[in-house]
């Protein structure tokens, strides 16, 4: 999907988020494949 890791962290960062499933539903990450669900646990963990 292209969505980059700024993305994903503006949207954690602003929404609270606190779920790999919440990311994608906020930023379409994670939601066709699922091969960088394991990135956004990680960027989760850092960022929260």
């Amino acid at each position: 999907m292209e969505i980059y890791e700024s993305e994903i962290v503006k949207a954690i960062k602003d929404k609270n988020l606190i779920t790999a499933e919440e990311v994608g539903d906020e930023t379409g990450a994670g939601t066709v494949c699922g091969e960088c669900i394991e990135d956004i646990e990680e960027l989760l963990k850092i960022t929260r």
